[in-house]
């Protein structure tokens, strides 16, 4: 995980992304490097967000943090962010960071646009998947396990909001 240290600092608050119906990009944004990478191999590289509970939160103004206030809503359709650039071969990647910087977190269960699909005062984990391109690997639904990783980083797990709650984050 790059810059780091900004996704500690948010991560001590209790980091809040602001969705909106037409699409918000994050912030901090998700950037990652690669290692062990295949050099001659093509990777496709890949993002979801996952919730990290089954609650629902809201916001404590006079205690400054956030309660559980009940059972989460229905989870909304999962969907993966593809990363434009997309396959790397892995010298790219070994050369290089990834940023998923154009991908946009939206509460329109409608949305056709692409973007991720988030409950407002949820919890959730973003996760990066690298997958190693066969040349005949027309589908990601049956992948084995030694062709994609997936890697969690704690401290990217946010709160989804429609206006950042606490004072400090914003």
């Amino acid at each position: 995980l790059e810059t780091k240290e900004l996704w500690d600092k948010f991560h001590e608050l209790g980091t809040e992304m602001i969705i909106t119906k037409s699409g918000r990009r994050m912030f901090p944004t998700i950037r990652v490097s690669f290692s062990g990478v295949d050099p001659e191999a093509k990777y496709i590289v890949l993002m979801d967000i996952v919730p990290v509970d089954n609650k629902r939160y809201r916001y404590a103004y006079h205690r400054s943090s956030w309660l559980v206030a009940g059972k989460a809503d229905p989870p909304l359709p999962a969907r993966l962010y593809v990363h434009p650039d997309s396959p790397f071969t892995g010298e790219q990647l070994l050369k290089q960071m990834v940023s998923f910087e154009k991908v946009k977190l939206t509460n329109n269960e409608l949305d056709q646009h692409g973007h991720i699909i988030l409950n407002s005062m949820h919890k959730y984990q973003p996760r990066v998947h690298i997958i190693k391109k066969k040349d005949h690997t027309a589908s990601l639904l049956n992948l084995k396990p030694e062709e994609f990783r997936t890697f969690i980083f704690p401290e990217t797990v946010f709160t989804a909001v429609t206006a950042y709650q606490n004072q400090l984050v914003s």
